[in-house]
Order: structure tokens, then sequence, then C-alpha cells
């Protein structure tokens, strides 16, 4: 893998047999990064958030499989 350096972009070059799942993986990171870090939420929010998002999520579950 190279990367080069240009005014106006980075460009990375990997060989042609990776797998594309990964390179998705890695622009998934990116834009996660880039959304991530314009965020003006706190840690206290984002755990309130997470655990609103868990509830309720084992029933679901449970459902979905037939328990």
């Amino acid at each position: 893998m190279t990367v080069e350096y240009t005014n106006k972009e980075i460009i990375f070059k990997i060989p042609k047999n990776t797998k594309i799942e990964d390179l998705q993986d890695l622009a998934d990171l990116f834009e996660f990064k880039q959304i991530a870090s314009k965020s003006k939420a706190t840690q206290k929010e984002l755990d309130i958030l997470l655990s609103e998002t868990k509830k309720g999520r084992w029933e679901s579950i449970k459902n979905k499989i037939g328990i």
C-alpha cells in the first residue's frame, strides 16, 4: 500500500485483490470520524442515547428468533 499526498487530496493505493468489505469498513470509519468530529454532544448525552437505544433490544431479538 502506498499513500500519496497532493494539494487537494490524499490518495491510498492498495492491491487490487483487497476485499471490498475491508475497503467499505475503512470508508465507514473515515465517514464516522468526520461526522463525530463535528458533534457537540457530551458523553452524558451519548450514554443516555445508547441506553435508550438498547431498551427492548433483548425482547426484540427473542421475538425474532422465536424464544
